[in-house]
């Protein structure tokens, strides 16, 4: 049932990273634009934390970078793990071809909210917190012109009639799933075990340890907490339950003992554990007639390298973009064929990153079978080697740079801004 419909050349639905970016983008050039989120406020659980070099230029390109470097923020210079209990640095930012060498750890909700204020210094722009997107709205020849949705604050139907719909969604998108758009996922050779410490229960100066009993990952988040990954085999994590929490402590701890501890100290059970689907996938169609889909609704990212929040913001720079000079070359619903440019664009870096991704987590997988039985010497000088070899060896470095700098293709369309 509808009970109001609300009218935009643009409904953007999802904020996260790529929808807020590109519906701030598009306000910020004149196009009127609904961002329609299903979540009442921003303080809710995100997993991407990661924002590297190439995100960072695209912040100061928008105009935005002092601001966001006014929130909550850890900034990484170097990467690094430690092997066996002796720290070694893989990634020195200061090698990479970039003005901005670093990267930041950042929790999602403050840049959010910030993103959607810049937004809405615009008249035409609007958000909608706690309405849930349930369908499509198609016309007679199948082309997309708007969602359905239900608002809860007022309990009320709500119909938006757009030009575009952009599915911003992430993994589990509604929108690509009512477009009937398969999301491409691929086996995942493992699964992660997330769990937050409060900063301070454990002195972590590098990004993850390997050790004979596995891998663990941290990330300081800026706001006082520290991330913990944990990676299991898909098929072990019911038999980790199943010998109990206290089982899972020991496990944790056989890898790094200050974080045994601390799970000890201030975890309640796995309740306060989380266990994320970390399959990677590229859905064979981003683009319809009147529909577009951009960050984890076109192509889901692995954690491995942190690389959902910058595909997402490039998607969205590149979006916006196309998206002003469709909306600009005709009216009513735009065809598929104008959309299909952004996917063009856009495939190739993303396939690419997604073909990185997967040939890392193998690595993982193989670890995590194998690992226990590799010599710490020939580990430790296999990473120094890596460290060393990679300002010099082309294929390492450009996979490297791959990660921390993004598509440096990608650049803000400033000359579409009105203001």
């Amino acid at each position: 049932m509808t009970d109001r419909t609300v009218t935009a050349d643009v409904v953007v639905v999802g904020c996260g990273p790529g929808g807020a970016v590109l519906a701030y983008l598009l306000a910020r050039s004149g196009v009127d634009v609904a961002l329609v989120e299903r979540a009442a406020t921003f303080e809710r659980e995100f997993r991407g934390f990661g924002w590297n070099p190439g995100v960072v230029r695209l912040f100061d390109e928008m105009g935005i970078l002092d601001d966001v470097l006014d929130l909550a923020h850890e900034q990484v210079t170097e990467g690094s793990f430690s092997l066996y209990g002796e720290e070694v640095t893989v990634l020195d930012f200061d090698t990479l071809d970039t003005d901005y060498p670093y990267a930041l750890m950042m929790e999602q909700p403050a840049l959010l909210e910030y993103l959607v204020e810049r937004a809405g210094a615009y008249d035409n722009f609007a958000f909608y917190p706690a309405t849930t997107v349930t369908d499509l709205r198609t016309d007679e020849s199948g082309a997309v012109r708007g969602v359905r949705a239900n608002d809860r604050e007022a309990g009320e139907g709500v119909a938006f009639d757009a030009r575009v719909v952009v599915g911003a969604d992430g993994r589990y998108s509604t929108v690509r799933e009512s477009a009937g758009i398969d999301a491409g996922l691929f086996e995942s050779p493992f699964d992660l075990v997330w769990f937050k410490l409060p900063r301070g229960a454990v002195d972590a100066h590098a990004q993850g340890r390997i050790d004979r009993e596995g891998l663990l990952v941290y990330f300081g988040l800026g706001g006082g907490d520290l991330q913990v990954g944990y990676p299991v085999r898909p098929d072990n994590w019911t038999a980790i339950r199943e010998a109990g929490f206290d089982a899972f402590r020991d496990r944790v701890a056989a890898i790094d003992p200050r974080v045994g501890d601390a799970v000890d100290t201030h975890l309640d059970g796995f309740r306060d554990t989380s266990l994320l689907d970390v399959a990677p996938g590229v859905a064979d169609q981003w683009t319809a007639d009147g529909l577009l889909l951009l960050g984890d609704a076109a192509h889901t990212a692995s954690p491995i390298g942190a690389q959902g929040n910058p595909l997402a913001v490039e998607d969205a720079v590149v979006a916006h973009d196309h998206l002003v000079s469709a909306l600009a070359s005709g009216s009513g619903t735009v065809p598929g064929d104008r959309l299909r440019e952004f996917e063009t664009r856009r495939r190739p870096t993303v396939e690419r990153v997604v073909a990185l991704q997967r040939r890392a987590g193998r690595a993982i997988g193989f670890w995590l079978d194998y690992g226990e039985y590799a010599p710490p010497w020939l580990v430790r000088a296999s990473v120094v080697t890596f460290g060393q070899r990679l300002p010099r060896f082309g294929p390492i470095r450009r996979s490297v740079e791959s990660f921390a700098l993004g598509d440096r293709s990608v650049s803000v369309a400033r000359s579409r801004f009105v203001d």
